[in-house]
């Protein structure tokens, strides 16, 4: 696989700073029931990666410690952590809101039965990946029979109560695009899903957030293997818009990786771009407790482009609305 880091580390994006951390996001390892072309982690059925207990405990302290407000977990498939529920259940206790970065068709696999159950019953906050409402691009990008598994387990959530009328339970999917392009208005493509995939199959969803494919692993290696890298770094930079910049997630999130390191960012933690400490060395998540890292200069390189190009792009979605059709698409 073509490594696109080096491509990336000559830039002039523009100098960003920490606000007070409000919100955890957690890697909690590279296991997944899928191999994605576009996945920026390289998640698969044969990664074995996975955050120990031990690390699971300091998380626990780290939340206990400060004002975080939100758990935010990632994968791979975070389901398939050996001790996902009893973090999900303790954070609950905790009153911190959980946010499960769902693929969808996990919640199908016979070993994981009761999985959307359980994310009900703690009412967890479901962020699903559908990258189309049509089948021949889901399959095309996730794999064979991906879409069907991932109906089933969107009308299985319905049923559990996401995202019906006065539910608390929030059900939000997110969109890729199949190209090396931005995506698309946000709002007026959510109008299309909502539409499409009720006719077709009854399903609801609360809000579809729109995300712009990183250059970085998998996908990075891809264009750079068309001629194609160069051309997509350029679209995001000649789309960038300044008014994104105080929207970022990175602002008031940290990224913590299975081993314990801390990022700025999940695509910083991917790109092995940790926060560092005034001697250089790297955070590890132990540090974090009587650290404020409130001010902080956070790391950048040319892949932050992709946040802040067009109508923005973060783990939310879009940063900017309304928002024009972008240049170069």
């Amino acid at each position: 696989m073509h490594d696109s880091r080096p491509l990336l580390d000559d830039s002039d994006f523009p100098k960003i700073y920490r606000k007070p951390l409000e919100i955890l996001q957690v890697n909690l390892g590279y296991l997944c029931n899928q191999s994605c072309v576009h996945c920026h982690v390289n998640a698969g059925p044969k990664r074995t990666e996975s955050m120990s207990p031990a690390l699971i405990a300091q998380l626990l302290a780290l939340m206990d410690a400060t004002e975080i407000n939100t758990l935010d977990l990632t994968g791979g498939a975070p389901e398939m952590h050996p001790q996902f529920r009893e973090l999900v259940s303790a954070a609950r206790r905790r009153g911190v809101k959980v946010i499960d970065r769902c693929n969808l068709t996990i919640l199908e696999v016979a070993a994981y039965a009761g999985m959307a159950e359980f994310l009900a019953a703690r009412q967890v906050q479901i962020i699903a990946s559908l990258p189309c409402y049509l089948e021949e691009n889901v399959d095309k990008q996730r794999g064979k029979g991906v879409f069907k598994d991932s109906i089933a387990a969107l009308q299985r959530l319905n049923r559990l109560g996401y995202a019906q009328t006065d539910s608390l339970l929030q059900l939000n999917l997110v969109y890729n695009p199949q190209e090396p392009v931005l995506p698309p208005e946000q709002q007026g493509l959510e109008q299309a899903y909502k539409q499409h995939l009720y006719a077709e199959y009854g399903i609801r969803f609360n809000r579809l957030f729109a995300i712009a494919n990183m250059p970085i692993n998998r996908f990075g290696s891809q264009l750079i293997s068309q001629g194609r890298f160069a051309a997509y770094l350029n679209l995001l930079r000649n789309n960038f818009r300044a008014d994104n910049l105080s929207q970022l997630m990175c602002l008031n999130t940290i990224s913590i990786d299975w081993q314990g390191d801390v990022y700025d960012c999940d695509f910083n933690q991917m790109l092995d771009m940790p926060i560092t400490s005034d001697t250089r060395q790297r955070l590890r998540m132990s540090d974090l407790m009587p650290k404020n890292l409130t001010g902080k200069a956070i790391a950048t390189a040319a892949h932050c482009y992709g946040c802040t190009a067009g109508q923005g792009s973060s783990c939310g979605g879009a940063l900017a609305q309304p928002f024009q059709s972008p240049r170069g698409t």
